[in-house]
């Protein structure tokens, strides 16, 4: 039972950091694309940016690589559109 129960936590826990991480793709695409960052809010983006760069520090003091991946690639999709939203 505790073997099952360890890969259903451990299946649940790798698509929730796929699917949160991938749904930044749509909006780097569009503002690679556009240029465009009129209806992004600087604030949500910069409390967002610090918030998974603790995440990321918190994988990494715990050595947990699906902790570190998800949110390495994370930071790395929101800080493109933070940067696009600070050039303006």
């Amino acid at each position: 039972m505790f073997l099952s129960m360890n890969i259903y936590t451990e299946s649940v826990g790798t698509a929730a950091a796929l699917l949160t991480t991938i749904s930044f793709l749509p909006q780097v695409y569009k503002i690679y694309k556009t240029k465009n960052t009129e209806g992004i809010s600087l604030t949500m983006y910069s409390v967002f940016v610090i918030g998974i760069i603790c995440w990321l520090v918190y994988g990494i003091l715990l050595n947990e690589l699906p902790i570190i991946l998800a949110n390495s690639i994370t930071l790395i999709l929101s800080g493109y559109i933070w940067v696009m939203k600070v050039r303006g």
